[in-house]
């Protein structure tokens, strides 16, 4: 299935190092030290002894939870080249098919977005340090329960950062520790090739805006906005391009069902919710705005402590639909009070669990174009135009990974993508005596996963195969009903996996 990015004709390239100037200092991690030099730790990997012939290896693709399957889902169905000739000729046979993926999910981790409101930035880095690790390794636990791990997990030959906060505070990090390996395998991130594409899209001297709706966490980096307008003045844009950005509190989580933004059991309101409300002040749910943000309240999908909406005291958003019609809301309200703003051209997808919500995000956009106010105007039809573009990274980011796997020579004539992908997830290591876990799913406390220090050497997570105990049927059903190609990438390992290890179920959905 194809994605509704907008997208074609760009010339791809490679995400470099030069093209970031972030205000981040790239900081020196133990973590680096344990896997380069000591034999004894846990994430000791002997880069000596890598594979000297690549070819036939996975690539590796990350993420801080389920989002960056939208990522690898691009790479199943990417088209573009002819397979025999490697020219740019569509020949109806999907150009990666004879590649084998190995998917990373840090949900244990996850968001990655909110690391920097809590001034934890090395901390998120050590953690995507040890993302490269896992996928540069051959370690992975069979389940949570087991206490040793086994060593037969293929390494990878590239690393694709299916995320864009990620890709925004680590990726400096990333290459300098690539670069102490001493291997030469492709790194690919997203954010370069977001911001080409929409331009792509525009006429040099066009007006309009571009909006940017990510996590928090890669808002705060500048990233975007940063290479956008550096890209303005590269390419020669004259025409009056602005740019909004608007933080996605909590649409990361509640798709990957985050307990401290969502909780689907849940019928009234609760003391553990984080997501925006109406005494939350910096997401605050504005009651001047109700009958703008249209909220779903059917199955508890918005939580609320009196049967009628107007008498709340207590309001908490409780579904995905609902946090996007929150966050264009407050994006419309954004742009309604700026100096004469530009329409909305493009809205370009910064996070990889947002394509997930097209669908909501396209239904939000026309409700609000045609939202009348008491006074019988079109609130935002101005702000809005005729055709909105959702821009979704991922179909150049598989652009750029079939640029390098053939500058390098490194395509497989032999793999099966569906046949040798494998799908793995880290969840809380409950044999490490300092972890502190909450609820019946035994996920990291708020306060512990954001109240842990860098430079920590010790396993927080176990890295275990995707199952029935750590992917569920809701989740599983989305994956099927919006990456059905990927899906059955899932539920084939998982069958294969089941009957080699005897654990959890297959996973599968009728």
């Amino acid at each position: 299935m194809k994605y509704q990015s907008i997208i074609h004709g760009l010339t791809y390239f490679a995400l470099s190092l030069g093209s970031f100037q972030f205000a981040h200092a790239q900081s020196s991690l133990q973590i680096e030290d344990a896997i380069l030099k000591e034999q004894q730790n846990f994430y000791f990997v002997d880069f000596k002894s890598y594979p000297k012939k690549l070819n036939e290896l996975p690539i590796g693709v990350f993420d801080s939870g389920t989002g960056g399957l939208t990522v690898l889902d691009a790479l199943v169905n990417f088209d573009e080249h002819d397979n025999r000739t490697k020219s740019p000729k569509k020949d109806g046979q999907l150009d990666f098919r004879k590649e084998n993926f190995i998917y990373l999910a840090d949900q244990a981790n996850m968001p990655y977005g909110n690391y920097h409101a809590v001034q934890k930035d090395n901390l998120l880095k050590e953690h995507i340090i040890k993302d490269f690790q896992f996928l540069l390794s051959d370690k992975y636990y069979p389940s949570h329960a087991d206490a040793k791990h086994r060593a037969d997990k293929e390494k990878v030959k590239a690393i694709v950062i299916a995320c864009n906060t990620a890709t925004a505070y680590g990726y400096q990090d990333a290459e300098a520790f690539m670069k102490r390996t001493g291997l030469d395998i492709p790194v690919i991130g997203v954010i370069n090739a977001a911001a080409r594409g929409t331009l792509a899209l525009f006429d040099k001297e066009e007006s309009g805006s571009i909006a940017v709706f990510a996590t928090v966490g890669t808002i705060a980096s500048g990233g975007y906005e940063r290479t956008i307008r550096d890209q303005i003045k590269q390419l020669g844009y004259t025409g009056d391009l602005q740019i909004f950005n608007q933080g996605g509190h909590g649409v990361a989580e509640a798709v990957d069902e985050e307990p401290d933004f969502i909780n689907v059991k849940a019928s009234t309101p609760r003391a553990d919710y984080r997501g925006p409300s109406l005494e939350n002040k910096e997401y605050i749910i504005d009651r001047t705005l109700l009958d703008i943000y249209n909220f779903n309240f059917d199955r508890n999908q918005m939580l609320c402590d009196s049967k009628d909406v107007e008498d709340c005291s207590l309001m908490q958003i409780n579904s995905s639909e609902n946090y996007i019609r929150y966050h264009l809301v407050s994006l419309l309200e954004q742009m309604r009070k700026a100096n004469k703003p530009q329409p909305l051209k493009s809205l370009i997808l910064g996070c990889t669990h947002y394509p997930y919500l097209v669908k909501e995000i396209n239904q939000v956009l026309a409700e609000l174009k045609n939202y009348k106010g008491n006074d019988g105007e079109y609130k935002y039809r101005a702000l809005i135009a005729e055709k909105v573009d959702i821009i979704d990274p991922s179909v150049f980011v598989a652009r750029e990974l079939f640029e390098a796997l053939e500058k390098k020579e490194l395509f497989n004539s032999k793999g099966d993508m569906l046949k040798g992908s494998e799908f793995y997830i880290s969840v809380p290591n409950q044999d490490n005596k300092a972890v502190v876990l909450e609820g019946e799913e035994a996920r990291f406390t708020y306060a512990y996963k954001y109240g842990r220090k860098e430079n920590e050497i010790q396993e927080y997570v176990k890295v275990v195969p995707f199952d029935r105990g750590n992917v569920s049927d809701l989740t599983l059903q989305r994956f099927k009903n919006v990456i059905p190609n990927t899906y059955e990438l899932i539920r084939n390992f998982s069958q294969n996996n089941a009957k080699l290890s005897g654990h959890s179920p297959a996973l599968k959905i009728n």
